[in-house]
C-alpha cells in the first residue's frame, strides 16, 4: 500500500474543497523524436494526491457525493499494449493500492463524470497544454450549467486547484522530508565527487557523468533537472546545459546538480577552481557571494517575510561591488533602480520540493509571504560577469581581469520552529575547504 501520507493529503483537499468537485489529470507522454518519446515524468499536483506514476488517468475529488470522494479513472489492462510500452496497474489493482473509493476504466470518464458534478457547487480543474481534454472538461462543466437551470444543481463557476493546493504543498510533512534529505544526501555525495575529481583537461561532460552516475547508483530517478557543468565563461550562463567544453587551469567550474529521488529534488550549486587555487579576482567576488549568502540565510526563519533575505544578499552583493569601484552611486539609490542587476539578476531562493521550483508563491497582493517551519527554500545568490558584460549607462567599464567570472553558491534551507537547517551542509563551500594545497 501507498504510505498514509497520500490518505492524509486527500483529507485535506476534500476537507478544503466542501461542497465543490476537483479534477485533476495526470501528465501526458511527450515526444522527443518521430514516435520516441520522452522518459514519463508524473504531473506533480496529480502525484501529491494519488501516488499513481501512469499517463491517461484523471483524478476526481467529491466530497458532496454519497458514495465516492475519491474516483480514480485508469487504463485498463492490456496484454499487447503493456508488451510494448509497460506494465499497468489496471482497474481493479488501482482500487485496492491506491485507495480510491471506485475506479473506472478512462474510456468511461465522460459516461460517469457527470454525477461527481451534479451536486458540486463549483468546479475545481486546472486548464494545461490539452485543448482536446480542456474543451472536454468545459463541455462537462457547461452541460451541469444547464442541468443547475433545470434542478437548481451543479457547478457555477470554475477555479484553478492551485489556488487550495499550493497551501497544502508548501508545508512539508515528516514524510516528504525524509525523501527530500535522501536526495539531498545523494546530490551531495556526488558534489563532493565533482569537487575531488576535477582538474584541468577534464570535459565538462565527464563530471556530469560522474554526477548523475551516483544519482542513479544510489536509486534516485535521475537529475531533478538538466545539469549544469559550467567551465570558465560558461558559469556566467545561468542555465548553461551544453557542457561540452574542456576546462583549463586557472578557471572556475560552477557545478548546479540536484538528484531528484522518489520525485522529491534537491538543488546545490558550488563553484571552485578547476585547478588548485582561486586567482585573486576570483576569490574576492568568491567571498562576497558567499557572504551574501550567510547572511541571506540568516533572514530564513519563521516569521520573517520571504523578500527580506533577498534584499539581504541584494545589499551584501552591491555594497561589495561599490567597494570594487566596479559600481557607483549611492548604495539606496543604486539598489532602488536596480543597478546591480546587471551582476546579480535572479532572486536569491526558490521554494523546493515535488518541483525544484517549488508551488508557494511569494506574496498574496501586496502581502509577502512569511516563513513557516517545514517549508523548504533554496539560497543562491551570485554574480555573473561574462566576456562581453556591458555597463548601465553611467557605470563604469569592468576591467578585464574581472571578465569571464561566474559564481553561484546554493543550499537547501529547511525552515525550523527556531530558525534553519541548512540541508545541503555537507558539501564543503569555504575558501578553506575548496582550494588544494
Amino acid at each position: 500500500m501507498l504510505h498514509s501520507d497520500f490518505q492524509h493529503r486527500r483529507s485535506q483537499l476534500l476537507s478544503k474543497i466542501s461542497g465543490s468537485t476537483a479534477i485533476f489529470r495526470a501528465a501526458p507522454y511527450a515526444v522527443m523524436h518521430n514516435d520516441v518519446e520522452y522518459n514519463f515524468r508524473q504531473d506533480s499536483a496529480f502525484y501529491y494526491l494519488t501516488g499513481f506514476n501512469e499517463s491517461d488517468a484523471v483524478a476526481v475529488f467529491a466530497p458532496h457525493h454519497d458514495e465516492h470522494n475519491y474516483i480514480l479513472f485508469v487504463q485498463p489492462k492490456d496484454r499487447a499494449k503493456e508488451t510494448w510500452s509497460g506494465r499497468r496497474v489496471g482497474v481493479d489493482a488501482a482500487k485496492e493500492y491506491y485507495g480510491a473509493d471506485i475506479v473506472y476504466p478512462i474510456a468511461d470518464l465522460d459516461e460517469h463524470l457527470p454525477k461527481y458534478l451534479e451536486k458540486a457547487d463549483k468546479l475545481y480543474y486546472h486548464f494545461g497544454i490539452d485543448e482536446a481534454f480542456n474543451t472536454r472538461i468545459l463541455k462537462q462543466y457547461q452541460s451541469g450549467i444547464r442541468q443547475h437551470d433545470r434542478k437548481g444543481t451543479g457547478p457555477l463557476s470554475i477555479e484553478d486547484p492551485m489556488t487550495v493546493m499550493n497551501g497544502l504543498r508548501l508545508h512539508k510533512s515528516d514524510y516528504e522530508l525524509s525523501l527530500i534529505r535522501k536526495a539531498v544526501e545523494i546530490a551531495a555525495e556526488a558534489h563532493n565527487l565533482a569537487i575531488e575529481k576535477r582538474k584541468p583537461g577534464l570535459y565538462e561532460y565527464e563530471l556530469q557523468a560522474e554526477i548523475e552516475m551516483l544519482f542513479r547508483r544510489h536509486g534516485g530517478m535521475g537529475p531533478a533537472y538538466p545539469s549544469i557543468v559550467a567551465s570558465g565563461a560558461n558559469s556566467c550562463i545561468l542555465h548553461y546545459v551544453e557542457n561540452d567544453r574542456q576546462m583549463q587551469d586557472n578557471e572556475l567550474l560552477l557545478i548546479d546538480a540536484g538528484c531528484s529521488f522518489d520525485y522529491y529534488n534537491s538543488d546545490i550549486t558550488r563553484t571552485y577552481p578547476v585547478g588548485n587555487k582561486f586567482t585573486p579576482e576570483q576569490r574576492i567576488l568568491y567571498e562576497l557571494v558567499l557572504k551574501a549568502q550567510l547572511a541571506a540565510i540568516e533572514k530564513i526563519k519563521p516569521g520573517n517575510p520571504w523578500n527580506e533575505f533577498h534584499d539581504t544578499s541584494v545589499r551584501v552583493i552591491t555594497e561589495g561591488l561599490m567597494e570594487l569601484g566596479l559600481i557607483v552611486g549611492e548604495i539606496d539609490e543604486v539598489i532602488k533602480d536596480e543597478k546591480y542587476k546587471p551582476f546579480f539578476m535572479h532572486g536569491t531562493g526558490h521554494w523546493l520540493g515535488l518541483d525544484v521550483h517549488d508551488v508557494g508563491g511569494r506574496k498574496t497582493g501586496d502581502l509577502w509571504h512569511t516563513f513557516a517551519p517545514n517549508q523548504v527554500i533554496t539560497a543562491e545568490p551570485g554574480i555573473y560577469i561574462g566576456p562581453d558584460f556591458e555597463p548601465l549607462e553611467g557605470q563604469p567599464a569592468i576591467p578585464d581581469r574581472w571578465l569571464g567570472i561566474g559564481i553561484r553558491v546554493e543550499d537547501d534551507i529547511l525552515v525550523t520552529t527556531d530558525g534553519n537547517e541548512v540541508l545541503t551542509a555537507a558539501v564543503p563551500k569555504t575558501i578553506e575547504a575548496l582550494e588544494r594545497v
